[in-house]
């Protein structure tokens, strides 16, 4: 598979994205050159694409499949396993924020809410746990956006991100 200059800057971008993100540079490739592919591709297609070995190029494959953003499918008549992305890019971004949410965000709530149940001791000063709380609460306020947003139809999802900050004429001022 031939890769144009575009389609390799792509690439190359998305997987030091990906390392920023706490992602393995590879896998972000690897995901990269199947979010652009305009047919799912056979592991030993990725591997000649991206110049990667077999078993950098399995591991990513399933650890992309553990985030729920690459799937498999067979061909009649072809053994092979074929991978594709999510090809929806809301969808997309919807699986990568709700799987950074499930683990980061959720796991850090729970901690805190440990740690502040722990807090509750006498050795513990005030305002450490005001400031624990105050950080408890706030992520909770988040999550609970998040969630109810989430459960909202796409329609209106898009139609508050294309409102963007706009929203505030509808909201009460600020003193």
């Amino acid at each position: 598979m031939q890769l144009s200059a575009a389609t390799q800057d792509f690439i190359l971008h998305w997987g030091e994205m990906g390392t920023k993100w706490g992602v393995n540079r590879s896998v972000a490739q690897i995901h990269a050159l199947l979010h652009l592919s305009p047919k799912p591709l056979a592991a030993d297609e990725i591997c000649k694409a991206l110049n990667l070995a077999r078993s950098n190029v399995s591991t990513g494959l399933k650890e992309l499949q553990a985030w729920k953003l690459v799937s498999v499918r067979r061909d009649l008549g072809d053994s092979r396993d074929k991978f594709h992305s999510v090809r929806d890019m809301f969808e997309l971004a919807h699986v990568v924020i709700e799987g950074r949410r499930n683990r980061e965000f959720a796991h850090t709530i729970a901690a805190l809410e440990r740690v502040a149940a722990d807090a509750k001791d006498a050795t513990t000063p005030a305002h450490i746990k005001e400031r624990m709380a105050e950080t408890l609460q706030t992520m909770q306020m988040f999550d609970a956006w998040y969630m109810d947003v989430a459960r909202l139809p796409r329609s209106v999802q898009m139609a508050a991100l294309k409102l963007g900050a706009r929203i505030a004429r509808f909201l009460p001022k600020s003193s």
